[in-house]
């Protein structure tokens, strides 16, 4: 038994999952017994996953699962840790979702991934809006997406979702939401109080038989759970299939294309959503309720906008599509001006070869 489970484990990670054919790693699943813990959070002691996001107050839950499943097996054909990050937005809206339905077919999302793929994060980045607005990523956005070569479901069963994990990466989950899954704080959830309130997608990448539970990323952002994350119980009767003969469980294989752009990253890091600004200083939004756009900064004196950004030479600020700042030297900051009322910053970083976007909205106050 010992010697099964170690020939399985020397398979799995010292040779890399996309030289081995299908049909051979079903053989070697069948031969071995699985190990008692598999995450892709430590392969070979490499986490393969990539930074927690925060999809609200969009929902977009169904985009952020995929793109989170895909950017783990990106990074791992790739062989490296570069933090790949793929537009959702475009996902999302591309593939037929809108906020007022509140959600995009996982089925027409999955099969946008094979048709035309996904771009990355600079070709549209999430505004955090909770309504539907005109869309449309950078142009060339095509040059620069991943793409899939199939899609299907995995039975709902322990033991094949173990088996479809490591054969193809992190897994796409439907389930219901009930009023105690958003005070989970840590341990491992299953249903215990409260109605149901709604459904979610979010992306299992590992599993733990000692405590009987699967290993998943939500899109909630960092102060939900256990920064971002939770453990889900084996039994936990929560799986929703809303898709006909779908499981409710899903994986996307075959992944190709344009894994690592020669791209501008860019992140606005002053202003950010759901975020106060007194003279400079900020501090998370506390109350919500004004009539006003809910995750858009609040801005209230001077602002100096402050943005990272990676592979740049050049940085131009806009306030509603009107340049008003150029700056060819990090770091890159503008002594943002504007009158009062709702605005749209974005930030246009460049380098010989692409451009990429950062997009945040604000409301400056007298």
């Amino acid at each position: 038994m010992k010697k099964a489970v170690t020939i399985f484990i020397l398979l799995l990670f010292l040779i890399p999952i996309n030289t081995l054919s299908a049909e051979k790693l079903d053989n070697v699943i069948e031969q071995c017994e699985l190990p008692p813990y598999f995450s892709w959070q430590d392969i070979n002691g490499t986490d393969y996953t990539t930074p927690i996001k925060d999809q609200s107050p969009a929902p977009t839950c169904e985009a952020y699962a995929m793109c989170a499943s895909l950017e783990t097996i990106m990074q791992y054909q790739m062989g490296e840790v570069y933090e790949p990050d793929l537009s959702e937005t475009h996902l999302y809206f591309y593939a037929g979702g809108t906020y007022e339905a509140g959600y995009v077919n996982l089925i027409d999302a999955a099969n946008y991934l094979i048709e035309y793929g996904v771009p990355d994060e600079g070709c549209y980045p999430d505004p955090h809006r909770a309504f539907d607005y005109p869309f449309e990523s950078l142009p060339g956005w095509e040059n620069r997406t991943v793409k899939i070569t199939e899609w299907g479901w995995v039975d709902h069963d322990v033991e094949a979702i173990k088996e479809a994990l490591i054969k193809y990466g992190p897994l796409i989950i439907c389930f219901y939401v009930y009023n105690d899954f958003y005070y989970y704080l840590g341990g491992v959830y299953r249903h215990r109080w409260g109605e149901r309130v709604g459904g979610h997608v979010v992306t299992i990448v590992g599993y733990d038989d000692c405590n009987k539970c699967w290993i998943v990323k939500n899109s909630w952002g960092t102060k939900w759970g256990r920064k971002g994350w939770f453990r889900l119980a084996y039994d936990a009767d929560i799986f929703a299939e809303w898709y006909g003969d779908g499981t409710g469980v899903m994986y996307l294989d075959g992944i190709y294309g344009n894994l690592k752009p020669d791209v501008p990253k860019v992140k606005v890091e002053k202003p950010t959503f759901y975020h106060t600004y007194i003279f400079n200083i900020g501090f998370t939004t506390i109350y919500r309720k004004l009539q006003i756009q809910v995750a858009a900064a609040r801005v209230f004196g001077n602002l100096n906008v402050k943005v990272n950004a990676e592979n740049t030479n050049t940085v131009k600020f806009y306030v509603d599509d009107v340049l008003h700042h150029i700056d060819n030297e990090a770091p890159f900051t503008w002594n943002m001006q504007a009158s009062r009322g709702i605005h749209t910053l974005e930030i246009r970083a460049s380098n010989d070869n692409n451009t990429s976007l950062g997009i945040i909205d604000f409301y400056l106050f007298p």
